[in-house]
Parts: structure tokens; sequence; C-alpha cells
């Protein structure tokens, strides 16, 4: 984990944040993401209604790298100019493979609910794997 605030300040206050968190990528450590995202956050006094949806966002991108990532999932959190920046990455398959043991009404919401809360989201590809952007609005 890595925590910079940058040099430039406005009125005194840094404007910009950046934390890395990388875990192996499986189900047991979404809750770790997510708890690091609320803590961090806090630290970096967002707002608590942008709080909540940031940790949703991380906890839906951290399911997926979970489910479909191979062996790591990174998260990147970077707060800039009242921006949050989530980056999700992980180590998975380029192709997506729906599960049989999961319903079909079941699958797929978790990217519908970050769509609906972020101001934008982008998922690429990578040479390793996947990387999915979201960005949300925060107020000062």
């Amino acid at each position: 984990m890595t925590d910079s605030p940058s040099t430039s300040s406005l009125l005194g206050r840094p404007c910009r944040h950046q934390a890395l968190l990388t875990l192996p990528a499986q189900e047991a450590h979404v809750s770790a993401a997510r708890h690091f995202t609320a803590d961090l956050l806090e630290t970096w006094s967002v707002p608590a209604g942008e709080r909540d949806s940031a940790v949703l966002i991380v906890d839906e991108l951290a399911a997926n790298a979970a489910q479909y990532g191979r062996e790591r999932m990174t998260l990147l959190l970077v707060l800039d100019h009242g921006t949050l920046h989530i980056v999700v990455t992980d180590s998975g398959p380029t192709v997506e493979h729906r599960r049989p043991d999961i319903a079909p009404d079941e699958h797929g919401r978790g990217t519908g609910i970050v769509q609906y809360l972020a101001q934008s989201t982008e998922v690429h590809q990578t040479h390793s794997g996947r990387e999915v952007r979201a960005c949300l609005r925060c107020s000062p």
C-alpha cells in the first residue's frame, strides 16, 4: 500500500492523493479492498455519500477481479481535484466465460451498479489481463 499526497496544493490542502493495493485475486480478499477504500477515503476527507458510492464501486470491481483474475488484483485510488479515479486490474483471461453455477438473473448486475454510480467507466484489455476504470466526482 502506498499513499502519497502531491506537493502541489490549493489553499494549503493537497490536490492529489494516490494509493495502491495489490491482493491475491480471491473472493476472500474483496472485503480487504472495501475496508481499505473506506478507511483511506475517510482519511482523505471524502464526504460520506461519495465514500459510500466509491466503496460499492470498489466492492463490485474487486469481486469481478476476484472471480475472473488468476493470480492478483490491484486497486489504484487517485483523488485529483475533486474526482476520484478507481482503477482495478486483474490477471484474468481476456474473454470472460459465464459460470454455469450462477443463475442468469444473478450475473452481471455489478457492472450496472458501477455504471449507475460512476460518472464514467472504461474497460481495457491489457497484455496481462483486464483494467477497469471508474471516475466519481467528490464534493470538497
